[in-house]
């Protein structure tokens, strides 16, 4: 081999090393499309809108109050955060909005005003700017918010009995709760039968969290989302078919004589499923991890509620499931089917 072959191979291998120095990899969500963050974001409180409005419509303005002091307080902590780490002010990208939305969402309508405004500094400030803003936060942060105001006040986070409806329902307590704290005979008799438990569910004339209600309209929102491919159908038809086998199995009776309806649609399943396990930030990037992903905080979620202390077990699920996410994505990553390898100097020599 000559010098000149030896300075060819070398200048090839010196274009190839400055070509591979112009990819930068920025942290995720990673969308190659027409998409932007700021139009995913936007899209999903556009199809949270319809169920908080009738959150707001069946629990009346205290939820409004709710639901406004989360986003407004999540908006501001954003800019105040973003201006005092010296970076570009963007909450109009929907991200802080979005955060503010769901954590409203999950809360009773019965909290006092400074609930939502500490969840929307705790969700923003520490989960999200403590650990490097969008896209860096490992765990979901409006469950990190609302999972920190269940172990501060758990008693304003799980009071219900003061709640007046604009829907003739039972007001003493959620359906899970009346499952916690008595027995399924028990629960039915409370809502007349079971039909009428399960159009209480579906329709969300029932007591909850202000935007977990209503079955019905947190499905269309999820099925557009899928429609729309910002999110992967695997996750919540995974999480939702987890749940609804274990707590079959696993019933008050015995083994198969649970009531998989009853948990598909109490509690925040649904929402979880469709609009946070979802999250592009904190879950796994490959089909084979979202669907360990899911399925493990199907199982997580049915444990809790049917061994926990807690009658919910959607927000800790999640926030564990979160947790492991790196460790699901190196064990499922993609086989290398080829590789270039530089060895121009190498054969040169």
């Amino acid at each position: 081999m000559n010098a000149d072959n030896i300075k060819e191979n070398i200048d090839i291998q010196e274009a190839e090393l400055q070509e591979d120095a112009l990819l930068n990899v920025n942290a995720s969500p990673h969308m190659h499309a027409k998409d932007s963050v700021s139009r995913i974001m936007w899209t999903v409180v556009a199809t949270l809108v319809p169920a908080t409005i009738f959150g707001i419509i069946h629990f009346g303005l205290q939820a409004l109050l709710v639901v406004l002091l989360g986003v407004v307080s999540a908006i501001g902590f954003e800019a105040i955060m973003q201006k005092a780490r010296g970076r570009k002010i963007t909450i109009n990208d929907g991200s802080a909005a979005l955060t503010g939305l769901l954590l409203a969402m999950c809360l009773p309508p019965t909290v006092p005003p400074f609930v939502p405004i500490v969840g929307s500094f705790i969700a923003i400030v520490i989960a999200k700017h403590s650990m490097g803003g969008l896209g860096h936060n490992i765990f979901n942060p409006a469950h990190i918010g609302r999972a920190a105001l269940l172990v501060s006040w758990p008693i304003l986070m799980t009071k219900w009995s003061t709640i007046t409806t604009a829907v003739d329902v039972v007001a003493s307590a959620t359906p899970l709760n009346i499952l916690k704290n008595g027995n399924y005979d028990q629960l039915i008799s409370t809502y007349g039968s079971k039909r009428n438990l399960y159009e209480a569910l579906f329709f969300g004339t029932r007591n909850g969290s202000i935007g977990e209600t209503c079955t019905i309209l947190l499905l269309l929102g999820g099925a557009f989302l899928i429609y729309k491919k910002y999110i992967d159908w695997i996750v919540p038809v995974c999480m939702i078919s987890t749940v609804g086998v274990l707590t079959f199995v696993f019933g008050p009776s015995g083994f198969f004589t649970g009531d998989p309806i009853f948990h598909m649609m109490a509690g925040g399943v649904i929402l979880g499923a469709f609009f946070m396990a979802t999250d592009m930030v904190t879950s796994p990037i490959t089909s084979k991890g979202r669907v360990i992903f899911a399925v493990g905080a199907g199982c997580i979620t049915v444990l809790i509620r049917l061994i926990g202390g807690y009658p919910e077990g959607v927000c800790y699920s999640l926030l564990l499931m979160n947790a492991v996410t790196p460790l699901i994505d190196q064990l499922v990553r993609p086989k290398l089917f080829g590789r270039r390898i530089k060895q121009h100097v190498r054969a040169a020599r």
